[in-house]
């Protein structure tokens, strides 16, 4: 069933025709700590859930480039809206990677959502005809409206050394345990998952290894560009447009409430005219636009070795790894001065300044967009020494 798929300008114009909804709700999301209904929908309707999946199923196959300014553009409403959707996008992905039969199962919902993650925090062990696993995962952003999640364990099998796995389960086979109380991306609802005892299908599980280095188990997708490239590059690509929308959305506060606020304690009528404020307006303004080039610095690249089809060198893996921290810090720093300069009045849950600033420093110390991990990993094999991850 393929469907007209909308161009890169008609997906953001859909984006930010959803603002005023994800605004209004943005509060409502931070105090209740999960997306509202109406916002899930709202995404729903607009086809955001269809960006990565195939064209078979009625999806969009989307390039990066696309990702990342829908995701900006959702970020300029609520951070968690944006980074909910980004997180799906990327265990949809992953779910391309398995045999067909698989993914006529789980596509078989419409705008069906997949939460996920990188972290290997189950152990498995084989049995006749799958895998059992048991364990926990953290973090698991937009579980509370998932149909699936992606899930990795290390498989133990008495005969060969342990080794990582990916698998899908229904979320109905999951336990959920609501421990998301964070100062940041409140609303993401990015609670822990438990599988105890859980049967997974072989069909239904692949060698991380395998994924991480391209080689899919789909007949059907072999020939589309956007499951060609490795899973950290695409992961990355993913998962970068929300901090370029969290620090426009700064801009935008900060320059609502400037003409009504002075500085305290000076003969500034109105900040404005204070050549501090301009400066920090210079200066965040900057750092956003060098959060901007890392981002879709990232984005072409993927995007040009998915159609080119050509191997991944060790050093545009690493490179990948630190436009995408590089992005995050920018755009962290961005915020922060804006914060910094919005005055005691920006602490009040009612100014969006105070959840954009959390939000933004949220998304900072994920283990996969951290700058400064980031950052070391590429000035490692810049310096000729090998990676110390698999995770490239």
């Amino acid at each position: 069933m393929q469907t007209a798929v909308p161009t890169r300008e008609q997906l953001v114009q859909r984006a930010a025709d959803l603002l005023p909804v994800l605004r209004r709700n943005a509060e409502w999301a931070e105090q209740h700590r999960r997306l509202p209904d109406e916002t899930i929908e709202a995404l729903a309707a607009a086809g955001f859930f269809k960006l990565r999946t195939p064209l078979r199923y009625g999806g969009y196959e989307a390039d990066t480039r696309t990702l990342v300014e829908v995701a900006a553009e959702l970020g300029r409403g609520d951070g968690a809206s944006s980074w909910t959707t980004s997180v799906y996008w990327i265990p949809t992905w992953m779910a391309c990677q398995f045999p067909d039969e698989v993914q006529d199962e789980v596509f078989a919902t419409p705008d069906v959502r997949i939460c996920g993650t990188l972290s290997p925090t189950a152990m498995a062990t084989p049995t006749a005809g799958g895998i059992v696993v048991n364990g926990k995962w953290g973090f698991i952003s937009g579980a509370l409206h998932s149909h699936w999640q992606e899930i990795i364990a290390v498989l133990v099998d008495g005969d060969n050394e342990p080794m990582p796995i990916m698998a899908l389960v229904p979320m109905a086979d999951l336990h959920v345990v609501d421990d998301w109380h964070t100062s940041g991306l409140r609303g993401t609802g990015s609670v822990s998952t438990v599988a105890e005892e859980l049967f997974v299908p072989a069909a239904r599980v692949l060698p991380l290894g395998a994924v991480l280095q391209g080689q899919s188990a789909s007949h059907h997708n072999a020939d589309s560009a956007i499951y060609r490239p490795p899973l950290l590059p695409v992961a990355s690509a993913s998962s970068v447009g929300t901090v370029l929308g969290l620090a426009r959305a700064a801009q935008e506060t900060f320059l609502e409430r400037l003409p009504d606020r002075k500085i305290t304690y000076t003969d500034y009528a109105s900040q404005g005219e204070a050549p501090l404020t301009h400066l920090q307006l210079a200066d965040a303004t900057m750092r956003a636009d060098e959060a901007e080039f890392h981002a879709l610095r990232l984005a072409d690249l993927v995007d040009a070795k998915a159609v080119d089809g050509g191997d991944w060198s060790l050093l545009e893996r690493t490179r990948a790894r630190a436009d995408l921290g590089a992005a995050g810090r920018r755009a962290r720093e961005s915020v922060e001065i804006l914060a910094a300069a919005s005055g005691g009045s920006s602490i009040y849950s009612s100014v969006p300044m105070r959840r954009i600033l959390h939000d933004v420093q949220a998304v900072g110390l994920h283990a996969l967009m951290n700058p400064d991990t980031n950052a070391e990993l590429h000035g490692r094999v810049l310096a000729g020494l090998a990676p110390n991850t698999l995770y490239l």
